[in-house]
């Protein structure tokens, strides 16, 4: 059995005394698409964090295509191929939108390209020489998007992924990470959506102060409405 491109095991992350993951554990393999849900406060984005070096884990381990993560700095994580669009999408408000994308280009041969980005964000090319703060909440997460993903990931993570967009564009937002999935893109969402995520991922996990309480397919969180209501309030 292939092991995972990214695995979580026991990992327990703290902010000084206040301890908020404990001993969360799951794994992403190569081309999958898998959530983490949750209601606000549960430590979801402190989760995100802990992959990506923001907030290191004070124990258990995080392995990446192979390799022990937990202790490395976050642009060493980053380089290895993870690709973040965080909450609140924080472009570059002073560049363009051309300059947002080649900023965090990988510098290696690239399957990701400005024609390609182009291609499945055609709103972007529109708005090529347009300053990220003239951008409307969509485009900019459709920008935020293209630039994790100029960075050439193996794992992309969205956190938040639709959070206050219109429906329209989420519906976009939507399409487009389907497309990335059929492309064989791995992919770990964040999302309050549960209709939308149980019809494009792959498999699910929520987690409740800090603890990961259930996890399942989409078939199996379909049919249990009850989980739904007690852990996302839905």
């Amino acid at each position: 059995m292939a092991e995972p491109l990214l695995q979580l095991s026991n990992v327990e992350t703290a902010y000084g005394r206040s301890q908020v993951l404990f001993g969360v554990s799951f794994d992403i393999a190569a081309g999958e698409m898998v959530t983490l849900m949750g209601r606000n406060g549960m430590g979801k984005t402190t989760t995100v964090r802990s992959v990506m070096g923001l907030t290191p884990a004070r124990s258990g381990l995080i392995r990446f295509a192979g390799q022990e993560i937990a202790a490395l700095p976050s642009y060493r994580i980053a380089q290895l191929g993870i690709g973040l669009v965080p909450e609140g999408r924080r472009i570059f408000p002073n560049l363009t939108v051309r300059e947002n994308l080649i900023a965090t280009a990988s510098a290696k041969n690239s399957a990701w390209t400005l024609g390609k980005i182009h291609a499945l964000f055609p709103r972007l090319a529109e708005r090529a020489a347009s300053i990220g703060n003239q951008l409307s909440g969509g485009e900019q997460q459709m920008l935020a998007i293209g630039r994790a993903l100029m960075t050439n990931p193996k794992l992309l993570i969205l956190d938040e992924a639709t959070e206050g967009l219109a429906p329209l564009i989420r519906a976009e937002i939507w399409q487009c990470l389907m497309r990335l999935k059929e492309a064989g893109q791995a992919i770990l969402i964040i999302d309050k959506n549960v209709e939308a995520l149980i019809r494009i991922a792959d498999r699910h996990h929520m987690i409740e102060r800090g603890r990961i309480v259930w996890s399942g397919t989409s078939h199996e969180l379909g049919r249990a409405p009850e989980l739904q209501h007690r852990y996302l309030g839905v």
